[in-house]
């Protein structure tokens, strides 16, 4: 059953801390009596990584679900490349953004959040017939959350990701939050960069660590 509120979490690139924004939300949410899932549609890693490092499990530990249910073990992919390129080192056939969507089971008792996370960059393969944008499209969240690096180049990629979001049919800024992470309150460069793209650019920007109740309300009355 679909959650009341759906959230897609995209990055500017990848490293940027999805995951670890996804789950200190989630961990944030959950406690405070809110009902939570993550899911997340494929995942790819290095071969040999520790099983409750990957993100299924760390999603998983947030809200209380095995790793399993977050990620399904079909689409866990032991090479660190975009997962439809990893497929295909595998052998293991392709598939497409609908499938991916489709295979998306959510509790059957309807939660109030349901977080669904990307891979990579809003332009990264997600499947081999779509992005991170396309995935948007066919998904319809209700609201996106963009993590971005908090300093040098984080306007530029921000910008750039925003403009792509924009594209896909979202309007704007407005229906995304930027969450600015690794954030360091006493370096000035990420005190402008934030400055910058709130008053310049007049996006919606929350900073982690330290903001997860400010991010929380965001979702959850979004």
């Amino acid at each position: 059953m679909r959650p009341r509120r759906l959230v897609l979490v995209v990055g500017t690139g990848t490293d940027v801390g999805k995951t670890w924004v996804s789950a200190r939300l989630l961990t944030t949410l959950r406690a405070a009596g809110v009902t939570v899932a993550a899911r997340k549609p494929a995942q790819s890693f290095e071969p040999g990584d520790d099983p409750a490092g990957l993100d299924s499990a760390v999603l998983g530990a947030a809200t209380g679900e095995p790793s399993a249910s977050v990620c399904r073990p079909s689409r866990w992919y032991d090479v660190a490349m975009a997962p439809p390129m990893a497929a295909d080192v595998l052998g293991r056939g392709s598939f497409t953004v609908a499938e991916l969507v489709e295979e998306l089971a959510w509790p059957p008792v309807q939660v109030d959040v349901g977080l669904v996370e990307s891979a990579g960059g809003v332009r990264s393969p997600q499947a081999h017939d779509g992005d991170a944008v396309d995935l948007l499209r066919t998904l319809e969240p209700d609201l996106v959350l963009l993590v971005a690096d908090a300093g040098l180049g984080t306007i530029n990629a921000v910008r750039l990701s925003t403009g792509v979001l924009a594209g896909s049919g979202l309007d704007g800024a407005a229906e995304v939050v930027v969450v600015l992470n690794r954030f360091d309150g006493d370096n000035d460069l990420h005190r402008r960069n934030r400055r910058w793209l709130a008053e310049q650019d007049g996006m919606c920007v929350v900073a982690l660590p330290g903001e997860e109740q400010q991010l929380a309300a965001l979702v959850h009355r979004h």
